[in-house]
């Protein structure tokens, strides 16, 4: 008799997380959270610390043939520091593990490392470890970040309730497009490599996914206007699918409107040229790491004239379900497609 094989592809990322964790015990009661949110929160004297891990792969979340070696460190620094900012907590520290073919020079460790300490120093954070060691397929990197917010600032995926007002930062589906002006390019120049790239008139939405920023701009505010926001995550599956993680966590529903939703002119004049339908390259796109959350009503005049936070639908109950509010005015179910990882 064989033995049972269940594809990843089958369960998926998240299904795969969840079936992990359905067998790890927590045995302190420090650990305040766990698996399920975008960092472990862990009890420290008055305040909290949180830790979070990230992984990119070289062929996987990054392709050295257009990405510059220092954008990478950045960006790998920057999608850890932007899980932190998404429990509404500030980022001290940060350890790098890197794993190296021998195809890499210490000229191009430097490179790698000078994108590194540049988003530390952005982002005010120290590098305090790490490791180092051989890889046969390429450069791996592994950034752990740890930061810390008084036990009342952490904003958890499981706090929205109905009638919250929901909250998005920044424009959407930038990264996407410029993912697929990238590729595009690629293919031209390894067909013809005499060709130049046109990348000229892509600059926003090919930054947006080469050297993505984490919105730690946005927390600082936050607190200054004393602002707790009742739910949070950072937008790297793309919107629809960070929505049904707040819904799940929250036991919540969500109606959100596609007037409202933030989308840059280059993003969409791109979306188009490519074929893509925009709002598609909104709710779907990863990698934006803006911030999706949200507030209790008493706190929208607080925020209602922040030139960079768009208030896009509200919280409803958990059966009435997950809707978009076409332009039309037509409510139209929600679906994650998201990113696929398996």
């Amino acid at each position: 008799m064989s033995e049972k094989r269940t594809e990843i592809s089958e369960i998926g990322e998240f299904g795969l997380i969840d079936h992990l964790n359905e067998k790890i015990k927590i045995r302190h009661t420090s650990t305040l959270k766990g698996i399920g949110d975008d960092a472990a929160v862990i009890e420290s004297g008055d305040h909290v610390k949180v830790v979070t891990t990230d992984l990119l792969l070289e062929g996987v979340h990054f392709d050295l043939s257009y990405a510059p070696l220092t954008h990478v460190g950045f960006k790998a620094v920057a999608v850890n520091i932007s899980d932190v900012a998404a429990m509404n907590a500030i980022p001290k520290q940060i350890t790098v593990s890197i794993a190296l073919s021998n195809r890499f020079s210490v000229e191009a460790v430097d490179a790698l490392y000078s994108g590194i300490n540049a988003a530390a120093d952005h982002y005010g954070v120290d590098v305090v470890g790490g490791d180092t060691t051989a890889s046969r397929s390429g450069l791996v990197i592994s950034v752990t970040a740890i930061g810390e917010a008084k036990k009342e600032q952490i904003a958890y995926r499981s706090g929205a309730k109905e009638n919250d007002i929901i909250c998005v930062t920044g424009d959407l589906g930038g990264a996407l497009v410029g993912l697929q002006i990238l590729e595009r390019e690629k293919q031209v120049f390894m067909s013809n490599p005499d060709m130049k790239p046109e990348l000229e008139k892509y600059q926003i939405v090919t930054a947006r996914q080469l050297r993505p920023e984490a919105r730690m701009d946005i927390i600082h505010e936050l607190r200054e206007l004393e602002v707790i926001p009742t739910s949070m995550m950072d937008i790297s599956d793309g919107l629809a699918s960070e929505l049904f993680h707040i819904c799940k966590a929250s036991k919540v529903g969500v109606t959100i409107y596609e007037d409202k939703l933030p989308i840059d002119k280059q993003t969409y004049d791109t979306a188009v040229e490519l074929g893509l339908d925009p709002i598609t390259c909104v709710l779907n796109g990863g990698e934006d790491y803006e911030l999706l959350f949200t507030i209790d009503q008493k706190d929208f005049l607080k925020l209602e004239k922040h030139p960079d936070i768009h208030f896009i639908g509200h919280v409803t109950k958990e059966e009435d379900g997950k809707y978009l509010v076409t332009k039309s005015g037509t409510a139209a179910q929600l679906k994650a497609q998201g990113w696929k990882h398996f």
